[in-house]
Order: structure tokens, then sequence, then C-alpha cells
């Protein structure tokens, strides 16, 4: 691999170890969402904490992570083996922040970033299948572990592109281990739906 493109990875890591959620609340005045809610430093926690406008933007913040690290791989003319490995490197960013003693989110909406880094219709879907779940069973955690879930699928049958499966796989294993305590939950039914998670504290992110 080229200097260039290892460089670019690991420019990708340590802008995906850059935590959208601390920094947000820190710029707003807030606690570390690290100290309250479920510990984790992610858009849900961060809304259960201190509500709607600094989960957003942390939402997009996390995302953008993930999205245009690949975005610019694609523009540089990467081939798709750096494409995915860039955007790869900043999903584990998120997970183990250099700069927040490695201990980051669950890397939902990073690895939607990556998703529609890849391809637009590609992220549409992941996004598209999160949306639908939620509507149905309304638990955040179970929308978010479908929707990574599949994502290898959409990958497979809407570009082929056999590192972009892989890749995308690895990561679907990982944030399924990153979510066994929701998973757990999920298979007692004690886990909370979306309007009251706010209050029974099971995060998904």
């Amino acid at each position: 691999m080229e200097f260039t493109a290892i460089m670019f990875i690991f420019g990708a890591y340590v802008l995906g170890s850059l935590s959208s959620a601390i920094i947000v609340c820190k710029l707003m005045g807030f606690e570390d969402p690290r100290q309250g809610g479920s510990g984790n430093p992610g858009a849900t926690n961060v809304k259960r904490l201190y509500g709607n406008k600094p989960a957003a933007i942390t939402l997009v913040g996390d995302t953008l992570k993930g999205l245009l690290p690949v975005l610019a791989a694609h523009w540089l003319g990467f081939t798709p083996e750096q494409i995915m490995a860039v955007g790869f490197a900043a999903f584990v960013g998120h997970l183990y922040p250099l700069f927040f003693g490695f201990k980051g989110g669950k890397g939902v909406a990073t690895m939607l970033g990556v998703m529609f880094g890849l391809s637009g219709w590609i992220g549409l879907a992941v996004a598209a299948t999160w949306l639908f779940v939620a509507k149905v069973l309304k638990i955040s955690s179970a929308s978010a572990l479908v929707a990574t879930a599949l994502a290898p699928v959409y990958i497979y049958f809407i570009s082929g592109e056999l590192s972009w499966v892989v890749g995308t796989a690895v990561m679907t294993v990982i944030l399924f281990v990153r979510h066994k305590d929701n998973i757990q939950r999920l298979l007692k039914g004690e886990e909370g739906q979306i309007k009251k998670q706010a209050k029974n504290g099971n995060p998904s992110e």
C-alpha cells in the first residue's frame, strides 16, 4: 500500500477519534456525557442527558466522521480496498478514540456515514432499514442491529465489491459485540422503546 494511502488511513482514525458527544457537550457548557446516563459518548445518551439539539449535532458529527474520509478517498482515486480501509479506520477511531482513553461510542452513526461514503444507495438502504425497524419495533438498538446486519448484503447486491462486503461484515461483528448488553436485554424483553429510553437508560448509542 502506498505511503499516501497509509497516512490517509491514519488520518481517518485520528478524525474518528474526535468524540462528537464530548466536544459538543463541552462547547455547549454541559458535563461530560460519560459521567451520566449510560456513560456512553453517543447521540442517544446526549439526548437523554441534555436534549435534542446537542444530540442532533452529535449525530451529525459522528456521521460526518465516517462520511468525509471515505468521500475524500474516492476523490483521490484510492482503490476499493483502500477506500474500505479508510472507512474502517474512522469507525475504529470512534470506538477506540486516541484522545479519550480509547473508550468511545458504539459506532452506529459513524458506520452509517461510511456506508453513505461508499455509495449513496448503500447508505440509503441502511438508513431506510433503520427507520423501518424503528417505526415497527420502536427500539433503537434493534433498529441499529438489523440495519447493520443487512449492510453487507446490501453492498453485495448494490456494488458487488468483495472488499467492501468483508470490511462491512467485520464492522458489523464489532458493532454487535459493542451492543452485547443491548442484545441481552432484547432477548429478555427488557430493552426500552425509543420514546422511553430517556427514562430507563437502555441505550443503543
